[in-house]
């Protein structure tokens, strides 16, 4: 990789943007000689315990270069490289940075100060990057929603946040982005300006095409330099991927947000030449932190999917020949046909990215397959490209980090459990979370006593050869409940997973009278493949091993799963669905 500071830092290291080692002079100038911390702390922002701080700084993890340092860094290396492709666009380095200069400048030329948050909630574009980095030189706060939320969550992300911008689509035929905003700035005080990112500008909002030509490169420059950012302060607000409710904001700091995205780009190789195809919302976390932000960082190329029709997918990976991809069962299920006719070629990728069921998509898509488990929160785990086969297939991996630090409890508990069982896992980090943003109830019961973040999640290590690696068993309250007999929704799911009929499976429970629940499985088929029976299923999980109370007594075949205000899995949802089913069919 042709990042030395990342490789600098995996050693214990110190770097600064450039590739000179950064001295204790240098870290002590560089804060006037005082600890490590934000000089100007945002109220609600739960901020890094000082010693911990001063630890990860000390070591080298953590340093003093911002998101923007770099993206910047990448764009003075590598000036004339493909930033963003699409179909019909192509942007460089060099232009990327330009442009986002001047919208930069002309963003604070309205009126917006650092520190500003800013409402983003549009689909994936150039446009979207371009706003992103914008903010970032601005020194304001991108909020990272999704064109799909509406009244309920934009208007209490907005007055929570006390949000000052509000950036829309404008071109969404099915949604006027532009009158949704106008009726936002009524429910939520604080919004000031709108701002159209796309299509034919409307009267009384800004338009990001005529914001960056309202200013020329020379003025912008001088203007976003008079912006002092600082490298432990907010850099984004993310969103929690929470199974009900509203999202909670989680706050992400510009060097340790930086050091994820540079800990993922070494953990992979992430080269100059690489191309990412990326056709899910960019701005999720595991797609910023792990995907665009740290290719971007690298001088690689990111593509852009304006949608995920099957033949827009296929298009984008015969004309740009993809190196990594972002997959999940839903996409795959739309390239499977040109896939299996030979129209896809996936012979140049180095890589492709899957929460589960490497096996199955390794024999189909002819490329290596890597796990990846990861939460909004922080903690990233990767199975890696040196890994034993074994641990490729049946583990999530290694967390990104040697500072990162899991515990797995008896859940509910601070007590750890026997090796090699499940429980629920503690994380601790340079890149973790140390609190929501304005939510100290959740806070109190999110984190142990010694600061280590709860998940919710349920997960079990396991030894292979000299590393430990570890295994996602599925959420601690996804459990059915079938007459006293408890079933882990995501052991199914990882079972049915392999069904050849089968693109993606979710595991709901149903009422019953006498067990009180039974399990069904949800599925969204392959294309051309019939639904397989009760008895059929039955069959493919006795070969697979799994215990008969396990099996699905119910299948039911939808087009796609519902998805929360976070645009994450509703199982919510899915249970409610279903269980109108059974009462309207008993």
């Amino acid at each position: 990789m042709n990042d030395q500071s990342n490789s600098n830092a995996s050693t214990g290291g110190r770097v600064d943007s450039g590739s000179r080692p950064v001295s204790n002079s240098d870290v002590d100038s560089s804060l006037g000689g005082q600890a490590p911390g934000v000089a100007a702390p945002i109220p609600g922002v739960v901020y890094p315990k000082p010693k911990d701080l001063e630890r990860y700084v000390a070591e080298g993890v953590l340093g003093f270069e911002t998101l923007v340092d770099g993206f910047q860094r990448a764009a003075t290396l590598y000036p004339q490289n493909v930033a963003l492709l699409g179909l019909g666009m192509s942007m460089t380095y060099a232009d990327l940075d330009a442009k986002t200069t001047r919208l930069a400048a002309a963003l604070l030329e309205t009126g917006l100060l650092p520190l500003d948050r800013v409402l983003f909630q549009l689909g994936d574009s150039e446009q979207l990057v371009m706003a992103f980095l914008a903010c970032l030189k601005a020194g304001l706060i991108p909020i990272c929603t999704l064109a799909a939320h509406r009244e309920r969550e934009i208007g209490y992300l907005a007055n929570l946040a006390e949000a000052k911008l509000h950036i829309v689509q404008g071109d969404d035929p099915k949604f006027d982005g532009v009158a949704f905003a106008r009726k936002m700035c009524e429910t939520a005080p604080s919004l000031q300006w709108i701002l159209q990112a796309r299509g034919e500008p409307q009267a009384g909002v800004l338009h990001l095409q005529q914001l960056i030509e309202s200013i020329n490169e020379e003025e912008a420059s001088e203007r976003v330099e008079q912006v002092k950012l600082d490298p432990f302060q907010v850099a984004v607000f993310q969103l929690s991927g929470g199974t009900s409710g509203v999202p909670k904001i989680i706050p992400r700091f510009h060097n340790e947000y930086l050091y994820n995205m540079r800990a993922v780009a070494e953990w992979f190789e992430y080269r100059p030449d690489d191309v990412l195809f990326i056709p899910q919302p960019l701005v999720h976390n595991v797609n910023m932190g792990c995907c665009f932000g740290p290719m971007l960082m690298t001088g690689a190329t990111v593509t852009i999917a304006p949608d995920v029709r099957p033949e827009t997918l296929v298009a984008m990976i015969e004309t740009m020949k993809p190196t990594w991809l972002m997959l999940g069962g839903p996409i795959i299920a739309r390239i499977e046909a040109a896939i299996k006719a030979g129209q896809i070629d996936l012979s140049n990728a180095r890589g492709i990215f899957a929460g589960n069921s490497a096996p199955k998509y390794r024999k189909l898509l002819g490329a290596p397959v890597y796990h990846t488990f990861g939460m909004t929160e922080g903690m990233i785990i990767y199975t890696h490209p040196d890994d034993p086969i074994e641990a490729l297939d049946t583990t999530h991996g290694r967390p990104v980090s040697a500072w990162d630090d899991i515990r797995i409890l008896v859940p509910g508990t601070e007590e750890a459990v026997m090796p090699g069982e499940i429980g629920e896992p503690a994380f601790k980090g340079p890149y973790t979370i140390h609190g929501y943003y304005r939510a100290e109830e959740r806070n109190r019961e999110a984190f142990t006593s010694d600061g280590y973040y709860r998940s919710g999640d349920l997960m079990r290590e396991r030894r292979i050869g000299d590393k430990t690696y570890y295994v996602y068993c599925g959420r601690l309250k996804d459990l059915i409940n079938r007459g006293g007999e408890k079933i882990n929704c995501e052991e199914v799911e990882m079972a049915i997973s392999g069904h050849p009929a089968v693109a993606a499976i979710v595991a709901v429970p149903y009422p019953d009278p006498v067990y009180e629940e039974r399990l069904c499985a949800v599925l969204v088929l392959r294309q051309g493949c019939s639904a397989p029976s009760i008895q059929q299923m039955g069959a493919y999980l006795k070969e697979y091993g799994l215990a008969k109370f396990k099996w699905p007594e119910r299948i039911e075949i939808v087009s796609e799963f519902p998805l929360t205000a976070s645009g994450k899995l509703d199982r919510q949802a899915l249970r409610d669905l279903i269980g109108k089913l059974v009462v309207s069919n008993s």
